[in-house]
């Protein structure tokens, strides 16, 4: 008889060995997998334009440079021995843009140029801004807010180039785009190269609203774009330029130094609130849409802790939810102060991804006072056509098809100018 018992014992080593064989096969794909995967998640990762140093820094050495900044001008990656963490209340890890330039060798940062804020991002809305001393770095602050929006000729004395790195929200009356448009016309007048650190756009994936007509230019809407423009900082600087909006049609030598993994459908988280009344991304989100109710009778929720996410007045229909306003930070003296208001919770609502008039047509429904509108109304919205159609009971589907057709021309306007998909 034929003992099996030798073969049994081979044939058990084989197929362990070849399971063996298999699971480290699959291990290893399962590896080369994660990998792959986590290489990705590294690509997706956006960079600003002030990240990018390699794509600036050599053209700031030897120069004198000013800088225009505030509390946004923040970067994760500008990482040097003498720059601290957490300047200026941001996120752990992140450093700002002007400390450190200036303590870079060879690149003499000789003021800085502050806009709507200040350069630490603390004053109320419409606040006028002093100059100053920045008590970090020594560096002279000009305010770029009040009666000196445009840098001066004694102002851009002996600079050499300009710096622009503020973060944007992409809303037509966010003056930032304003303070861009006057840095990049006195600088064109004087000669003077600016370099645009671009930073994401986080309404930047959607296009909506009523396009400024230019008989209601003013600071808070100075071209003819819509509420929401969908372009970033660094695309609109462009079409500033190549539109020649500047003044008698001079154009800049503007160079924009571009973000890296992003596109226009990116979701974007800012790491540091752009103003002290957007705390949050729901505010950001709601912004364009809510903004409209600074020129009512209305409160947008400042002297809150909810600012930009809820709206309410005295003369709203009582309902569920109210508030008080007091004064705080960035609304020393707000609307309806220390009033009880009635209104709308909206810090749950989905985000938008169009602007949402239906707000601002319950609210008017709704309110029980003489006014409704004030005079700043038409300039936000940019033309007295939305202030009237509100008024006549016009529904909102209605309303947006008097906008379609100007989008569609603005659209071809902004897509000279994309840099993104």
């Amino acid at each position: 008889m034929i003992n099996f018992k030798p073969f049994k014992s081979t044939y058990l080593f084989l197929f362990l060995l070849l399971n063996f064989q298999l699971i480290s096969c699959a291990q290893k794909v399962q590896d080369s997998q994660s990998k792959g995967e986590s290489l990705e998640k590294e690509k997706l990762i956006i960079k600003t334009g002030a990240e990018r140093t390699d794509l600036y820094l050599d053209l700031l050495e030897g120069k004198n440079v000013a800088i225009v900044a505030n509390q946004t001008s923040v970067s994760t990656v500008l990482q040097r021995a003498e720059v601290a963490p957490n300047i200026m209340g941001s996120k752990k890890g992140t450093h700002h843009l002007v400390d450190y330039l200036h303590n870079y060798n060879g690149i003499n940062i000789k003021k800085v140029f502050a806009p709507e804020h200040g350069f630490r991002g603390k004053a109320d809305a419409g606040e006028v801004v002093q100059d100053g001393i920045d008590t970090k770095t020594g560096l002279p602050i000009v305010s770029l807010y009040g009666k000196n929006k445009k840098p001066s000729a004694a102002q851009l004395a002996g600079i050499d180039v300009v710096v622009f790195d503020i973060q944007d929200v992409g809303a037509r009356f966010y003056t930032y785009i304003s303070s861009l448009h006057y840095v990049m016309e006195a600088c064109a007048e004087a000669g003077i190269p600016v370099i645009l650190l671009d930073r994401p756009n986080p309404n930047g994936h959607y296009i909506d609203g009523p396009v400024l007509e230019l008989e209601h230019k003013s600071f808070v809407g100075m071209h003819k774009v819509p509420v929401v423009y969908g372009m970033t900082i660094g695309e609109y600087g462009q079409m500033i330029n190549g539109e020649k909006w500047l003044e008698n049609g001079i154009q800049c030598d503007l160079k924009v130094i571009p973000l890296e993994n992003y596109t226009h459908k990116t979701v974007y988280s800012l790491p540091i609130k752009p103003s002290p009344n957007l705390p949050n991304d729901k505010s950001i989100n709601l912004y364009p849409s809510l903004c409209f109710f600074e020129g009512t009778n209305v409160s947008a929720g400042r002297g809150t802790e909810m600012q930009f996410q809820i709206y309410g007045s005295p003369f709203l229909t009582k309902g569920n939810f109210s508030f008080t306003p007091q004064a705080n930070e960035g609304a020393k003296y707000p609307k309806y102060k220390n009033k009880l208001c009635f209104g709308e919770d909206l810090r749950k609502a989905a985000n938008l991804n169009k602007l949402d008039l239906s707000y601002l047509i319950k609210a008017h429904k709704q309110n029980t006072s003489k006014e409704f509108f004030n005079n700043f109304f038409t300039k936000l919205a940019g033309t007295k056509e939305l202030q009237q159609q509100i008024e006549q009971g016009v529904s909102e589907e209605e309303i947006r098809k008097n906008w379609a057709e100007d989008l569609e021309k603005f659209k071809l306007v902004r897509s000279k100018y994309l840099m993104y998909k």
